[in-house]
């Protein structure tokens, strides 16, 4: 699979982990940075996981900040993009399973690196279920109209 990954500053020690593991299982890994301590601004990170997801040079994204939160939200500005905030496996998978997915977003300062690979490990191995979810999944692709 081709995995795009970035982080800023508070996330890069994990990203840099994460993307030797996922090499050593012998996906293809794009790191787009950041690659040191020196303070960066996530958005700017989280856009260039969503631009290469939304652009097809990647099949998953996983971007990383000190919580998750921000870059989460940068991601989630490109409308290609379903970035889901996880902390956890099952939500990692219910994320794929119900919710189509397409990055992860992990918070560095917030979960260890163990838990960061359980997660990405049911990220990537959990297919989009389909059936029910998918009306709701397109929805997410548009923008958001009132339902008066």
């Amino acid at each position: 699979m081709r995995i795009a990954l970035a982080a800023d500053h508070a996330g890069y020690l994990l990203k840099d982990e994460l993307a030797s593991w996922l090499a050593e299982q012998g996906h293809e890994v794009k790191d787009l940075g950041t690659n040191g301590p020196e303070s960066v601004d996530y958005p700017q990170y989280g856009a260039k996981v969503a631009m290469e997801v939304a652009l097809g040079n990647a099949d998953r994204g996983i971007a990383i900040c000190g919580s998750g939160i921000g870059i989460s939200i940068a991601v989630n500005r490109n409308l290609e993009c379903r970035c889901a905030r996880v902390s956890d496996p099952l939500s990692a998978q219910l994320s794929r399973e119900h919710n189509d997915a397409n990055v992860l977003a992990l918070g560095a300062r917030l979960i260890g690196s163990d838990m960061a690979k359980a997660c990405v490990d049911a990220f990537l191995s959990t297919d989009f279920a389909g059936g029910r979810h998918r009306r709701r999944v397109e929805q997410l692709s548009h923008e958001m109209q009132d339902s008066d």
